[in-house]
């Protein structure tokens, strides 16, 4: 279906803000720790880390994952940029209602 790819990435998205979250609110915190309370299994948890890293929303450290050099400027712009997801959302809404008219 033309949606479910836009929905997968939705859920890996949701997922890794999950972890991101965990890992700002409790950080240090390593993979087993963050499985526990994200009820996710390592593998994921991991995925989601080495995505979060290489946007440098999280960095490793002796004792887990830390919040990242671009956290402060991802959480100023979140708001914004989920807007801009919600607009477009929106439009693709409208289009769908023109379908409906023929």
């Amino acid at each position: 279906m033309l949606f479910d790819q836009v929905n997968r990435e939705l859920e890996l998205t949701q997922r890794h803000l999950e972890v991101l979250e965990v890992v700002i609110e409790r950080g240090p915190i390593g993979i087993l720790k963050l499985a526990e309370e994200t009820g996710m299994p390592t593998h994921k948890v991991r995925y989601s880390l080495r995505v979060l890293e290489q946007e440098q929303l999280i960095k490793p450290s002796s004792h887990g994952a830390v919040a990242g050099d671009a956290v402060k400027q991802f959480v100023s712009d979140f708001e914004k940029n989920i807007d801009e997801l919600i607009s477009r959302a929106e439009n693709i809404k409208e289009l769908g209602r023109s379908f409906r008219k023929e």
